[in-house]
């Protein structure tokens, strides 16, 4: 009865699902791993100790920026070049702004430093300056933003000195030299108005830490759960190949078995067989065929 699985048109579907249940397990698993990579790396992130209990060190011994260097403080020396305002970025639902300077070092690439957020909108709002001569800045290491950041500004058409993504790949576009792939946030802003001489004043004294952000990737946000459904989809996907092959053999089967019982003729168990296993729309001709060879 069920040597039609030995016809060439059923090696074909054979050969499919033999395939195609293994691959549609892979993806699953392998969408799985991604989901608990995403555990794995939140929860280590959670047992780390806080960005201003470890000891800062230069920004040039923890480039390039991973999951393990985000978020620790660097430190880097040089003088502040040009300012870029930021806009559109929130701190406690508040609407605002970043200050961000160039810092230029002594190796001649710039890193950019977020001196800290601002309410209100660019240029209706005083802006401290920044401290003059050689300082030392230590802030909270963050690796180059891009379009999926949350708050990055990507329609373009910003007046001049105003930036929408703090990234090495905007920065070189706007300032005559090389920029590092990285920025970093200063959690001490009380500084800048010490450190700079004749900048104390209320409008230094307003700009607030930007608090570090976890590395992407490593937070139980939108798509680690898009992982965890893909999963599911996956594994839905390889059931139901197997079901549709054990529904393709029954059909076949049953048109088999009624032929040799001499209950249809054999060009139309054929061609019923052949229905059944392209698209199962006619799922009632064997039984109506059996009831009209009764009548």
């Amino acid at each position: 009865m069920y040597r039609f699985l030995l016809t060439p048109r059923w090696w074909g579907i054979n050969l499919f699902v033999v395939l195609a249940i293994p691959f549609c397990v892979f993806m699953g698993t392998w969408q799985l791993g991604r989901f608990e990579d995403r555990v794995q790396t939140h929860d280590a992130a959670e047992k780390q100790p806080a960005p201003g209990s470890r000891p800062a060190e230069p920004i040039d011994e923890l480039l390039p920026v991973d999951k393990v260097t985000s978020g620790r403080p660097a430190t880097a020396t040089g003088r502040y070049a040009d300012q870029f305002l930021v806009p559109g970025r929130k701190l406690d639902d508040r609407s605002g702004f970043y200050v961000l300077n160039m810092l230029r070092t002594d190796s001649g690439k710039a890193l950019p430093v977020v001196r800290g957020w601002l309410p209100g909108k660019p240029g209706s709002t005083a802006v401290p300056a920044a401290p003059t001569g050689e300082v030392t800045v230590t802030g909270d290491l963050q690796a180059s933003e891009n379009a999926g950041t949350p708050g990055v500004d990507t329609a373009g058409g910003l007046p001049d000195g105003q930036l929408g993504m703090i990234s090495a790949a905007s920065l070189v576009n706007l300032v005559p030299y090389d920029v590092y792939d990285a920025w970093v946030t200063l959690q001490d802003t009380g500084a800048e108005a010490r450190a700079g001489a004749g900048t104390g004043d209320k409008a230094a004294d307003a700009l607030r830490p930007v608090p570090a952000a976890m590395a992407q990737g490593t937070g139980l946000d939108l798509k680690a759960f898009q992982n965890l459904g893909y999963t599911g989809e996956w594994f839905v996907f390889a059931g139901f190949v197997l079901f549709m092959w054990f529904r393709l053999v029954r059909r076949e089967a049953e048109a088999a078995r009624d032929l040799q019982l001499g209950l249809v003729p054999e060009t139309e168990a054929t061609s019923e067989a052949e229905s059944g296993s392209g698209s199962g729309s006619k799922s009632g001709s064997g039984k109506d065929a059996v009831g009209t060879g009764a009548a």
